[in-house]
């Protein structure tokens, strides 16, 4: 085994995921079933590859977002945890005669965020050998690795699986928080509770991470996701900017902006610690981002300092 600190010296860092959870989608008429409901093509996704996707609201605002990963019987959904229950069971509603058999791994399987220099190299020493594309996925028996990022990969499998690797990786073990922030510096964010069925896809740069196929048949809710993306209609987009620490925000906080006095007109999606601050994602009026308006937390608070995302919005 790895001594940590080497590990750590080499660039080599790990978290155990307790924010997110994990459904089931299996049986005969899943792929199908999922295309039916997801913001993505199910369709045609390989074995080799995962997807990130949203569930949508009738009204084009989304319930969930995902991470699906193909596995032999069916796929796999990563969500927030607090999300599992109500996901599972709406889903659930829409299985009608379909060969779908929808249940909750939470308990059953582990997931371990891995990032570092050394990180796609250590886990092919494992057994978990990725390919260079965005998304590749390796799998052993039920163990299964996704590449996130660059040097970052999502590990899930059952408890007992999911333990040996995480030993023999030999990793820096580090908090949740740390895996948090690199996924706001991503820009990729994660529907909760607090920001359910808020906003349409665009709105929190769904797109812009591969998480929408405009040319995919129907799901709940495309037609009000084609039209805010061909007619133009989004007026709120998310942003990434850092605060102080003591500014006390979590999912759901709302947001001020000064060209709209004393009026709530964004919303914090995902915040985590960084370097003695926080870094966050946010859904704000594009007006205010346009014209340079100030971001605060109250009307007369301490407003946010935007920072780039890694990819237009």
């Amino acid at each position: 085994m790895m001594d940590s600190r080497a590990a750590e010296g080499l660039g080599l860092r790990a978290a155990r995921l307790h924010h997110y959870g994990l459904l089931s989608v299996a049986g005969g008429d899943a792929r199908r079933f999922l295309h039916a409901q997801l913001t993505n093509d199910i369709d045609h996704l390989p074995a080799d590859q995962a997807r990130i996707a949203g569930w949508c609201s009738a009204k084009g605002r989304l319930l969930a977002s995902f991470i699906v990963l193909p596995r032999a019987d069916g796929f796999l959904l990563q969500l927030a945890a607090d999300l599992v229950p109500s996901v599972a069971k709406r889903l659930g509603m829409f299985v009608l005669r379909a060969k779908v058999e929808i249940s909750d791994l939470g308990q059953r399987y582990r997931q371990l965020g891995v990032w570092g220099e050394r990180a796609i190299a250590r886990l092919a020493e494992l057994g978990l050998k990725l390919d260079q594309s965005p998304m590749a996925v390796a799998c052993d028996g039920e163990l299964t690795a996704v590449r996130v990022g660059q040097d970052r990969v999502l590990v899930v499998g059952p408890q007992a699986q999911a333990e040996r690797i995480e030993a023999r990786l030999g990793a820096a073990m580090s908090d949740e928080d740390d895996w948090t922030l690199l996924e706001i510096r991503a820009g990729r964010v994660v529907i909760e509770q607090a920001t359910q069925d808020l906003f349409v896809p665009q709105m929190v740069n769904l797109e812009a991470v591969g998480g929408v196929d405009f040319k995919k048949g129907c799901y709940p809710g495309q037609e009000i996701v084609a039209r805010a993306q061909y007619r133009g209609q989004v007026k709120r987009r998310m942003v990434r900017g850092r605060l102080d620490a003591q500014v006390e925000v979590r999912p759901g906080t709302e947001l001020y902006s000064d060209d709209l006095p004393g009026q709530a007109s964004g919303t914090v999606v995902s915040v985590a610690a960084a370097n003695g601050g926080k870094e966050l994602l946010a859904v704000v009026p594009t007006s205010a981002v346009a014209e340079g308006a100030a971001i605060r937390f109250a009307p007369a608070g301490p407003a946010i300092e935007l920072l780039p995302l890694p990819y237009p919005s």
